[in-house]
């Protein structure tokens, strides 16, 4: 298997995961860079997305990804919570699709199996996971802990596919 660098998204309109991996020939995952795109809450929504959408784009362009994960939608608290997340999955859709990235979708029932083991593993569950996978020094937040998840999530697949 040769080097792959995947940068893997928890997208939402006020706070956006993000988490870059990368796993070198020895089949040994490294992290890269992890952190949350945050838009202030007074913000309008086309705003809010334009900064979720240059910060995907700036990420994209300082760590070279060939490949990109993203969190399908599964669940919202309302109509207008899950239009702006979906808002939010298309921007960060289109700044990988500019960036020429392969883009794969994963549920969050898939993430959670994928680098706990249970599918319905709690927030904590999955920090302290990607805490210890990753030998990081610190619990990660929740959104950047849930993009790397979602980035390890694809590297757990791929690794299936090729043995």
């Amino acid at each position: 298997m040769k080097t792959l660098r995947v940068i893997g998204i928890d997208p939402g309109s006020f706070f956006c995961g993000y988490g870059v991996v990368e796993i070198g020939k020895d089949r040994q995952v490294n992290h890269i860079s992890s952190g949350v795109l945050k838009a202030s809450r007074s913000d309008p929504l086309q705003k809010r997305l334009s900064i979720l959408y240059r910060g995907i784009k700036d990420i994209i362009k300082a760590y070279e990804p060939e490949e990109a994960a993203i969190e399908k939608v599964f669940f919202a608290k309302g109509i207008k919570a899950a239009l702006s997340l979906g808002h939010a999955r298309g921007v960060a859709m289109l700044a990988i699709a500019e960036a020429e990235l392969g883009l794969f979708e994963y549920s969050p029932n898939e993430v959670k199996k994928a680098v706990v083991g249970y599918g319905k593993a709690d927030k904590y569950q999955v920090q302290s996971m990607i805490k210890a996978m990753l030998s990081l020094r610190e619990l990660p937040s929740t959104d950047s802990a849930d993009a790397l998840a979602v980035a390890l999530c694809h590297i757990n697949t791929i690794r299936e596919h090729s043995l």
